[in-house]
């Protein structure tokens, strides 16, 4: 009996160290993102961030990351989340001086930030490592997430 108890008692532990690591891996269920105020952009997706230092974008994406992205990526978009530090994606970016060589790095930035988010991500196995946002965000969500990320980037670049 005493055996069986030790077995149940290990059994419970487990149960609970798995529920309580998929509860801190946060909500990843895609929640829209309000785009009121901002200006639409249409069908067309833009080659780049039609929202780069729009302070209304700003404010939205900062909410949108909040909501969907901060469980894994960190709040205010630090490293520390268990996915990749997002204010690395534009980070020589944003300290480049010659305006051509910025907006073609923050072009490539802003091309592979929408393809990760509207497609997802899977690692080597084929496990899902980045839900697809594809079905649930409007091209003026992924542009004021990235807009916040950006501003982000450039406020840790300024006070470094």
């Amino acid at each position: 009996m005493r055996k069986f108890m030790g077995l149940a008692g290990l059994a419970a532990g487990f149960l609970f160290l798995a529920a309580s690591g998929a509860l801190a891996h946060g909500d990843v269920t895609p929640h829209p993102v309000d785009t009121t105020g901002l200006p639409p952009l249409g069908k067309t997706w833009a080659d780049s961030n039609p929202y780069r230092d729009n302070a209304k974008a700003i404010e939205i994406g900062s909410v949108g990351y909040y909501h969907n992205c901060a469980a894994c990526h960190g709040l205010n978009a630090e490293a520390g989340g268990m996915a990749p530090d997002l204010l690395q994606l534009a980070k020589d970016c944003v300290t480049m001086t010659s305006p051509a060589d910025k907006a073609s790095c923050f072009k490539d930035s802003d091309d592979y930030f929408k393809g990760v988010v509207l497609d997802g991500k899977k690692n080597s196995e084929g496990r899902e490592t980045m839900p697809s946002y594809g079905a649930v965000f409007t091209q003026e969500a992924v542009w004021a997430i990235k807009a916040y990320l950006d501003k982000r980037t450039a406020d840790e670049a300024k006070s470094n």
